[in-house]
């Protein structure tokens, strides 16, 4: 049987556009954003046949569930192992803002991820952790179906380089766009990513 994956990233908000660190603040989606989410489920809808759609709690990525679910006539879960990272002290604060402050740790935040300490926020190690424990949960809770997970840019990369066997130092090596979905089948127990960081259907 193969289970399939739809890995999708919310909407574009307001921080996302002018780029803040937004980690667990409850930023919605804007108005491009609530777009982006009606064609990712026009897209899903179309192409496939979910069974149900998993989200993070934060809004900006309940919402592009919802938008989904609704499209598909499918139920939304909320789950909290895939909600964004925390990024502490850094959170609402622009790269400058940030850098004024904690240059040394911004630094690394670029160039050394995967040894980044955020003050007060939370390692990617911490987030790998929680978020493939919810992979690995949902996947085994539906063997042979489609399922549609939506998060964040920094939990999808770090799905993304767990299945394809990659360090986290290579966190700045993939890219995630507002709404774009990954196709990620699972055959054998075993990780095949089918397509990634799709955005066709946010094209004119």
């Amino acid at each position: 049987m193969t289970t399939t994956i739809l890995l999708v990233r919310h909407g574009q908000t307001e921080w996302n556009r002018i780029e803040r660190f937004r980690g667990r603040y409850d930023v919605e989606l804007n108005t491009t954003g609530l777009e982006q989410a009606s064609r990712a489920a026009k897209r899903i809808a179309n192409n496939w046949k979910p069974e149900i759609v998993y989200s993070s709690p934060l809004s900006r990525a309940r919402t592009t569930a919802d938008s989904i679910a609704l499209k598909c006539s499918v139920l939304v879960e909320t789950n909290v192992g895939l909600i964004d990272i925390n990024y502490g002290k850094w959170q609402g604060l622009s790269p400058v803002e940030a850098k004024e402050k904690w240059s040394d740790q911004i630094n690394n935040w670029y160039e050394h991820p995967e040894k980044c300490e955020i003050p007060e926020g939370e390692s990617l190690k911490s987030v790998q952790d929680r978020s493939m424990g919810v992979i690995y949960s949902i996947t085994r809770k539906h063997q042979g179906q489609t399922i549609v997970v939506v998060s964040h840019t920094v939990v999808n990369r770090i799905i993304l380089l767990n299945i394809l066997g990659l360090g986290l130092e290579r966190f700045w090596c993939l890219r995630q766009e507002p709404c774009a979905i990954n196709v990620i089948e699972i055959e054998d127990h075993d990780f095949i990513l089918c397509s990634l960081n799709d955005t066709c259907h946010l094209e004119n």
